[in-house]
């Protein structure tokens, strides 16, 4: 699967081995490369130190405190990450609302909310989904009427991942109810500890506690933390979803989870042989590998295209599409190569520091269920894949 990189791009990648070497804790990456959960803390750790390099912002223009990379050398930087096992940079601040506010955002909001987010002063969650507004999102029944020089929302938003702790949330909300559904919507910043927000926790099939409920009533919005246009919500909201399809690909952690399968499968013993000589094991190996190449190309297609500061077309569909299958079935993978060490599991032991440390024959089978359970989410968030069929046949295909 790799690629002909020029001389220029290999020291770049060069570059990107030697600061990870250096600067990623091995506390960090055990956890990542084990499967265990990462706390906010550790979270802000890795945060702070791409930050101090310059490389937090991956996608940004250098004028708003990006690297200012080019397609190939995003791609390096996040290939080199997974293969290291440094922990994903959230994407719901920098990789997703940011570019937003770039492009439709007022100076004043980009210099304030902009820095805020590479030094860490805020931590942001999405507030799109709400209950009967899923899939089809412009279904949101959230509302905010003007009142002066603010906006009184009341409403719900549901499988908020991470708002337990995040202190912003962006969302869509319904400034025109008497609007057709993709109009009359709006896309508001609102802190979470604003008075009326209420956030509840949602344990996900896998025991964690990841996604949230959020609750709003009557909390009051500043006009001045409305992005865009009052009622052309619906124009951000297209455009982040099409990064946040694009990332959720995920392609170089699919790569990296694939190494694990193959590193498990080697040590795996099925019937006298290793479980990397099964045939049929090994042809489910091979397609993923195929499949990620294939994966590879259309990601970096994309990336191209949006250098110029465009939202990624309906390939990101079959981005996100493709990407959520392959990792799903890598999951599957790892579960079979773990063998009877994938076992049930205690989710508050896939939490504890103290389990990075334990030592048993197959660590990464302690959590391989969980990983499994976890990813059937793959799926639904970012737009189901009944979405995003629909998407591909009607602007790619034409049907």
């Amino acid at each position: 699967m790799d690629i002909n990189f020029t001389p220029e791009e290999t020291a770049f990648r060069d570059e990107v081995r030697a600061f990870l070497h250096a600067e990623l804790p091995t506390r960090l990456s055990t956890k990542v490369a084990q499967g265990l959960e990462l706390s906010k803390q550790d979270q802000l750790e890795w945060h702070a130190i791409l930050n101090k390099r310059g490389w937090l912002a991956a996608g940004w223009p250098t004028e708003y405190g990006g690297p200012g990379w080019n397609p190939v050398q995003r791609y390096l930087f996040d290939a080199e990450c997974a293969l290291a096992d440094a922990p994903t940079v959230l994407p719901f601040g920098i990789s997703m609302l940011a570019p937003v506010l770039i492009r439709f955002g007022t100076d004043e909001q980009r210099a304030h909310w902009l820095p805020r987010m590479l030094d860490g002063t805020d931590w942001w969650c999405q507030g799109y989904s709400e209950p009967g507004a899923g899939s089809d999102l412009a279904a949101l029944r959230t509302t905010a009427v003007r009142d002066g020089d603010h906006y009184i929302v009341n409403g719900q938003k549901t499988w908020t991942t991470g708002a337990h702790h995040a202190n912003m949330i962006f969302c869509l909300v319904r400034t025109d109810p008497s609007a057709k559904k993709q109009q009359g919507i709006s896309f508001l910043l609102i802190d979470l500890n604003s008075p009326g927000v209420e956030i509840r926790p949602i344990r996900t099939l896998d025991g964690a506690h990841e996604v949230n409920e959020v609750f709003l009533s009557d909390v009051r919005v500043p006009v001045a933390n409305l992005v865009g246009t009052e009622n052309r919500g619906w124009d951000c909201a297209k455009f982040l979803l099409t990064h946040e399809r694009t990332t959720a690909a995920r392609v170089s952690n699919a790569i990296a989870e694939l190494r694990r399968v193959k590193e498990s499968a080697a040590r795996a013993q099925r019937n006298g042989r290793r479980l990397a000589e099964d045939p049929v094991f090994a042809a489910r190996v091979a397609r993923v590998e195929i499949e990620i190449a294939n994966l590879q190309t259309t990601s970096l297609m994309i990336l191209r295209s949006a250098s110029d500061g465009r939202a990624p077309g309906p390939e990101s569909s079959l981005l996100k599409l493709r990407g959520s299958q392959i990792r799903q079935e890598i999951s599957a993978l790892l579960r079979r190569a773990s063998g009877v060490h994938a076992r049930t599991y205690d989710p508050e032991q896939l939490c504890a520091d103290s389990f990075a440390e334990m030592t048993v024959p197959e660590p990464r089978g302690l959590t391989a269920t969980a990983q499994y359970l976890n990813k059937r989410k793959l799926s639904i968030y970012g737009g189901a894949s009944e979405i995003q069929r629909t998407i591909i046949a009607k602007s790619v295909l034409g049907l």
